[in-house]
């Protein structure tokens, strides 16, 4: 393993580089390398998962649900909170895990954690309050009934941008309902799944419940489609861009399996006249930056009322220049970590140059950092148009384009025009106003004077292709669970 800074500040008892699968650590014959992305060095190398692995974390699956459905609403209740426990004590080396594979700054990492442990102790709860029904018919010798019973084996897969809250969301509602999990976590940050199942092993979640199969990027389309296309599946989960989505859902059909997924998003962020601009700004700024700007409900347009526009630009610009700070996530007082590889900072200098080419203007920012290679400086832009590449893509990155608009019904118009749907944000102090646009935006989900949504009481996912189903909340569970009605005659 690499002496880097990063790795070394790492927990040998958390960090796992074998499959788990059935209880055990699997070591395949092959392995990748997992980078820091803050510098480029090789943290270790990881088990690469193929068909023969995914066979066996599908048959342990399989098995363990057999049992596992029948086990108590409070006996799962009861695990489900002795590994909320351990992510708890374990939460600064998980974070750092976080960090080193990911490059969020600590303190973003450590929010991750309590946001992922969360999940665990939510469903915890939940998985008590399974409820059916009995409905009234009107024959008299009949009785119906109506059960909720758990779909199965599901499989899980999950990105990088939130190692470990994007598998608790998931696997917390899933292992509740009382299925089994397989796990394909991103080819970036498998050591976060990893450290979640040592965990989930001390707490006793029995072998074969929980399963974690990593695999390179060469491995994953082949991995991908076998983990969703295998009979003994009965719902797939994912969460990452539309396109893969789409590849997921064709696979879904031929069985017809059960589906949850949160896709991509481009989020609008608006500020209307009538708005505080102190607390636009604010919001703006933790709206738009948070993990440099790689999250699926990070603002990606800025529209801005034109009463407002200028004194909006200044004071986000000042805020940017004096809040957020670019370096290593272990580094104190860093705020912008680095993106995630080359790809993902080639796609946001794409976004300014382009935009700078038809007459964007650079407001603070706007180029790499001298930081290290995978830095790009946080990156505002004034007089956007909504052809421009950074208004019609979501950018994923530490870029802010503001658009300039004259009235309410052009806001909605460019909001809405997108073919996806996750978050949106809007600034008002109008109450009309405020109800009209929160119903009008065609998104999951709604920011009003507030630019941190995410919950875990609260429903997660979007509309149009930006997903099916929900996560989080009381909501969530159901995406695990199947209803039966049952018919009792003779009575």
């Amino acid at each position: 393993m690499s002496s880097s800074a990063s790795a070394a500040a790492l927990s040998q008892s958390l960090l796992r580089s074998a499959a788990y699968v059935g209880g055990s650590w699997l070591r395949p014959s092959t392995s990748f390398p997992v980078l820091d992305p803050a510098t480029g060095a090789e943290l270790t190398k990881v088990a690469d998962c193929g068909p023969q692995e995914c066979g066996e974390a599908l048959r342990a699956a399989s098995v363990a649900f057999q049992t596992w459905r029948d086990v108590s609403a409070k006996e799962r209740s009861v695990l489900l909170r002795k590994w909320y426990d351990l992510m708890m004590e374990n939460k600064e080396d998980l974070a750092r895990i976080i960090t080193a594979e990911n490059g969020k700054p600590m303190k973003e990492a450590l929010g991750e954690i309590v946001y992922a442990a969360g999940f665990l102790e939510w469903f915890s709860e939940e998985a008590r309050r399974i409820y059916g029904d009995v409905i009234s018919v009107p024959m008299k010798d009949r009785r119906a009934l109506v059960l909720k019973q758990p779909v199965g084996v599901a499989t899980i897969i999950t990105p990088w941008n939130f190692p470990s809250a994007m598998i608790t969301r998931k696997v917390g509602a899933a292992l509740a309902a009382g299925c089994t999990v397989i796990v394909k976590p991103a080819e970036d940050t498998p050591l976060s799944a990893l450290a979640l199942a040592e965990l989930a092993h001390q707490a006793g979640i029995p072998a074969g419940v929980f399963n974690v199969v990593p695999c390179s990027r060469q491995n994953a389309p082949t991995v991908g489609e076998l983990l969703c296309t295998h009979p003994s599946v009965g719902k797939i989960s994912f969460t990452g861009s539309t396109a893969t989505g789409k590849i997921l859902l064709r696979y879904a059909a031929d069985s017809v399996k059960r589906v949850s997924m949160e896709l991509g998003g481009h989020a609008p962020f608006i500020v209307f006249d009538s708005a505080n601009v102190d607390q636009a700004a604010a919001g703006a700024l933790a709206s738009k930056f948070r993990n440099s700007g790689q999250t699926c409900v990070c603002s990606n347009r800025f529209l801005v009322q034109k009463g407002i526009h200028d004194a909006f630009v200044r004071k986000l610009s000042e805020l940017m220049s004096r809040e957020l700070r670019v370096g290593n996530g272990f580094a104190e007082g860093v705020t912008q970590g680095p993106l995630i590889n080359g790809k993902a900072v080639q796609k946001v200098e794409q976004h300014v140059s382009e935009a700078v080419s038809q007459g964007a203007h650079i407001e603070t920012g706007g180029k790499r950092s001298s930081v290290g290679k995978n830095f790009f400086e946080p990156t505002l832009l004034s007089n956007v148009t909504t052809k421009m590449l950074c208004a019609r893509e979501e950018t994923f990155g530490p870029l802010a384009p503001v658009i300039k608009f004259d009235t309410e019904e052009e806001a909605m118009a460019i909001a809405n025009s997108v073919s996806v749907g996750l978050a949106g944000y809007f600034y008002s102090q109008d109450p009309s106003q405020i109800w009209r646009v929160a119903e009008r935006l065609e998104v999951g989900m709604v920011g009003v004077n507030e630019g941190l949504l995410s919950s875990v009481e609260c429903p997660f996912g979007g509309v149009k292709q930006s997903g099916i189903g929900r996560e989080g909340s009381k909501y969530g569970i159901d995406e695990y669970l199947e209803i039966k009605y049952v018919c009792i005659g003779g009575l």
